[in-house]
């Protein structure tokens, strides 16, 4: 197997080009440079969540299982890319399956079950619901067997059984839109003279990295927009109104936030919600967090056509989260402002090294991963392509 260390992996991944399709996933490495290799250092001297890994191999051929969320957008086999990446690296191997849609939760903990059953030496897991995987977790402990928490962590998990998670800081990523939303709409909530609405769609209510991407999202809208002068109310599904920093008063508010979470994980709900939100005359701006919710969010704008990147001319300004074709396009076009964007295939690849580590015997600390803003300027930087998966 090839040693390599975790730096140059990740700087090599950083410069190179990633293409991905539905049909197939081709990762093309160009040349990285010394020059290039230090740059990344410098912008963010390798971490000790990194660091963990530098030297790192497999005591054996690992086999291991990974339960995703589902196949239902592109983000997902980003991450798979990023883990065929490691798996070549380490010599190791894995097995990734989900249900159909992010909404069959029962059937997600019947593969996670399955899996335990089969007593593997590691097991990887994105939680559709964090709350429904916490008996099987403490399955996990009881039979030792190690879990990696990926894309989504689990708070109330049984003292033992996540052994690292690898995600997104979804706070911080839900600030980032919140603070461009706000930057694209302050002077709009400044001059009306009336009652203003901000949209959010959420795929659900459910899941952590959701739940802290919503209300990070929110709560930093409150805060910059109270500290402007405004005041701020926020309405719709209950777990987000009774969960954020101040539900405020939507009779006397002057911005309102208005959450909306389908009955089912899918683009079309996520559609319909949006449209409800966007056909309200008082709306300027509508944020979709996560790939599914933003797909719908431009789903419904295509019958109504509100969306646009001039709020002064009337547009309301679409914010997404994550990558895929539609949205790419959508920000090319004008029509989102810009988005999100996570690094799947990042944490594809070391979930894989920390499978791999924590089969080994090794004690992990948690790797979080950052949420980059990009829009039509920015969309071929070279930090931000690589992570731009269709």
């Amino acid at each position: 197997m090839r040693r390599k260390t975790v730096r140059k992996a990740v700087s090599m991944m950083l410069a190179s080009a990633l293409v991905l399709s539905s049909a197939a996933f081709v990762m093309a490495e160009e040349e990285t440079t010394e020059a290039e290799i230090e740059t990344e250092a410098e912008e963010g001297e390798v971490s000790e969540a990194i660091a963990q890994f530098d030297g790192l191999e497999a005591a054996e051929a690992y086999d291991f299982p990974i339960i995703v969320k589902s196949f239902q957008s592109t983000y997902w086999q980003a991450a798979l890319a990023g883990m065929d990446m490691a798996a070549e690296e380490l010599g190791v191997t894995y097995k990734a399956q989900g249900p159909n849609s992010e909404s069959d939760i029962a059937d997600q903990v019947n593969m996670l079950d399955s899996a335990i059953n089969n007593g593997p030496l590691g097991i990887g897991l994105a939680a559709c619901d964090t709350t429904s995987v916490l008996e099987s977790l403490q399955n996990c402990v009881d039979q030792g067997i190690p879990v990696i928490a990926f894309d989504t962590g689990v708070a109330d998990a049984p003292e033992g059984s996540i052994v690292c998670t690898v995600a997104t800081d979804n706070t911080q990523a839900g600030q980032v839109a919140a603070e461009h939303m706000y930057e694209a709409l302050k002077d709009v909530i400044a001059e009306a003279d009336g009652q203003v609405r901000i949209g959010e769609i959420n795929q659900d209510a459910t899941a952590l990295n959701i739940q802290q991407r919503g209300l990070g999202f929110i709560d930093k809208m409150i805060e910059l927009i109270t500290e402007d002068g405004k005041t701020v109310a926020v309405e719709g599904n209950e777990f987000y109104v009774d969960h954020c920093t101040d539900k405020g008063d939507a009779e006397t508010a002057d911005v309102i936030i208005e959450v909306a979470v389908p009955t089912q994980t899918t683009v079309e709900l996520c559609s319909t919600a949006a449209a409800t939100i966007l056909s309200k005359e008082d709306t300027i701006g509508i944020f979709g967090s996560n790939q599914t919710s933003a797909e719908g969010v431009l789903a419904a704008n295509s019958n109504l056509n509100y969306l646009g990147t001039d709020p002064a001319n009337g547009d309301v300004i679409g914010i997404g989260f994550d990558a895929g074709s539609v949205i790419k396009g959508a920000i090319s076009d004008g029509i989102m402002y810009g988005a999100v964007t996570q690094s799947p295939l990042m944490m594809g690849y070391y979930t894989l090294y920390a499978l791999t580590a924590a089969a080994n015997g090794q004690e992990l600390i948690d790797v979080p991963t950052d949420g980059y803003w990009y829009d039509a300027e920015t969309m071929e930087d070279e930090l931000i392509a690589p992570n731009l998966y269709d």
